[in-house]
């Protein structure tokens, strides 16, 4: 992936610290999750933080930006010591973090959750108007067109994520942190939103950047710091690592074979056959057929209709038109139909719609198979314990203990626990929505091993992505989708990132090769 984004070769020699840390560490309990963190944050450079999930990114920003405390080590702005309140504190001193998660009111308006808690007044009533007229060129500066009167509700999550950072934007600001800004956003909006950040580092404005995607850190930071196991490995300017040196010192080992080898093609037995499905106001006449032991990927825009038409397969939406398994007639009322029948769906959205984030890792790992923990009318809470352990060590989730809530563990891990929850029901059919998402390149590696043995294992997969290269690297065939229909499928030599965005674009093969290139 390469991205369109101009960067200055090295720090400005005239650069003066901003912020300053030095020794920083946080223990929660008897756990250090941060050891003696320093770090040296200049006015007006874009400073990357990477490292594998778990590795304390996202602790070390929420410390940064005052909705942590500190166990030990200090923090100073312009050589002043200083110690956040809270992220209010941090915000009236211009540190504003741009969270990972989406901390919006669904049930506002894009315009009223931009300015909320900082509403626009014209004498004593909210003027209305001048609000939609702020956020509508707020999100315009981001290279997105979403209606200001809208109810955050009913966007996607790229959607959701563009009006977040159009919020925190919003404040003046001298350092933004930025924590995985452009896990849900398309090529075109991720490079829209670096040409802002790039903006605003022209103006002064420090940048602290956590992203897992390694060649847009590449293309936007003058100095990259990683993190590994709550410590820091090292800090350098961005001209003197590859991608490759980032990922190897990420993950303590060479990544540089990140998808498994390709495996022969799947036999011509068809598992799941769909014909004629819509799922009204998303998806139109999809048909394909999946096969035994067959990785089959599902590519298009944002927009296209893919996780609708998965969700309306599955019978989270309403559909209409001809499912067919193992070769009999079927039709799924609700979700719980179709895991019943051997389909189980991961959402894009974990978070929202795959765990339950204030629960505890037994108690999300069981839910779904919950029947088989059952005794008499007790749930054996003892069988859990040990599901848990078989899950942790069998799906590599890393956790420091096993009492720990969901909402806890990094975004590698959650969704580690995602599929390990699903799996309980031993299905024969599996599909994953943006299993990557907001991931390390170490977890991803994991992940695609995972997807890869169980199609060896006989058991079909679907992947949604939006990763074209993800979809190239671990799918048999691809099928691209624009404007709610399938409009080819693509596989061998075709299945190319220039193939697939001419079908999902509609554009001509020059304009393609453009946008290929910058994806």
């Amino acid at each position: 992936m390469s991205v369109a984004v101009p960067r200055a070769s090295t720090i400005p020699a005239t650069a003066a610290p901003l912020m300053e840390v030095r020794g920083l560490a946080k223990a929660f309990g008897m756990v250090e999750v941060l050891k003696d963190i320093d770090l040296t944050i200049a006015s007006g450079e874009v400073h990357a933080i990477i490292g594998e999930n778990g590795a304390g990114k996202s602790t070390l920003m929420k410390l940064l930006a005052g909705h942590l405390q500190p166990t030990r080590g200090t923090l100073s702005i312009d050589g002043d010591p200083v110690a956040f309140a809270g992220p209010v504190d941090a915000e009236h001193r211009g540190i504003v973090l741009v969270h990972q998660e989406i901390l919006l009111a669904p049930d506002l308006t894009v315009a009223q959750n931009i300015y909320l808690g900082r509403e626009l007044r014209r004498g004593f009533t909210v003027d209305d108007r001048a609000m939609n007229e702020g956020a509508a060129a707020a999100v315009r500066s981001l290279g997105a067109d979403i209606d200001p009167s809208v109810v955050v509700g009913r966007l996607s999550i790229a959607q959701r994520q563009l009006v977040q950072i159009a919020r925190a934007l919003l404040v003046p600001h001298r350092l933004v942190i930025f924590d995985e800004p452009t896990a849900s956003l398309t090529p075109t909006e991720t490079e829209a939103l670096l040409a802002v950040i790039d903006t605003i580092r022209r103006k002064g404005v420090a940048v602290l950047y956590i992203s897992h995607r390694l060649p847009e850190v590449k293309a936007i930071a003058d100095r990259v710091t990683v993190l590994r196991d709550g410590r820091r490995v090292t800090s350098e300017l961005a001209d003197r690592l590859e991608t490759a040196d980032m990922a190897r010192l990420m993950v303590g080992r060479d990544v540089s074979k990140l998808y498994p080898d390709h495996r022969a093609a799947a036999g011509d037995e068809a598992v799941l056959e769909v014909e004629g499905l819509d799922v009204p106001g998303y998806a139109k006449g999809a048909t394909f057929r999946l096969k035994r032991g067959e990785i089959l990927g599902f590519a298009g825009l944002i927009g296209a209709g893919r996780t609708e038409l998965m969700e309306g397969l599955v019978g989270l939406r309403t559909a209409h038109g001809a499912v067919r398994l193992d070769g009999r007639p079927k039709r799924f009322s609700d979700v719980r139909d179709s895991m019943r029948a051997g389909i189980v769906y991961l959402s894009e959205d974990r978070k929202g719609k795959g765990l339950l984030l204030a629960e505890s890792l037994r108690i999300n790992l069981t839910l779904a198979a919950l029947g088989r923990f059952v005794r008499g009318f007790l749930i054996d809470k003892g069988r859990e314990r040990t599901a848990l352990d078989g899950a942790i060590e069998e799906f590599d989730i890393r956790t420091r203990r096993k009492d720990l809530l969901a909402g806890q563990l990094s975004g590698g891990n959650q969704q580690k626990l995602l599929i390990a929850k699903m799996m309980l029901l031993d299905p024969s059919i599996i599909i994953i929505d943006e299993p990557t998402r907001g991931i390390d390149i170490g977890t991803k590696e994991q992940i695609y091993r995972f997807i890869a043995s169980l199609a060896e294992a006989g058991k079909s997969v679907i992947v949604v992505s939006s990763e074209m290269p993800e979809l190239i690297g671990i799918c048999d065939r691809i099928l691209v989708m624009r404007e709610g229909r399938i409009v080819a499928e693509v596989s061998g030599e075709h299945m190319n990132e220039n193939e697939i965005v001419v079908h999902a674009t509609g554009a001509t093969a020059e304009e393609a090769a453009l946008v290929a290139e910058r994806a």
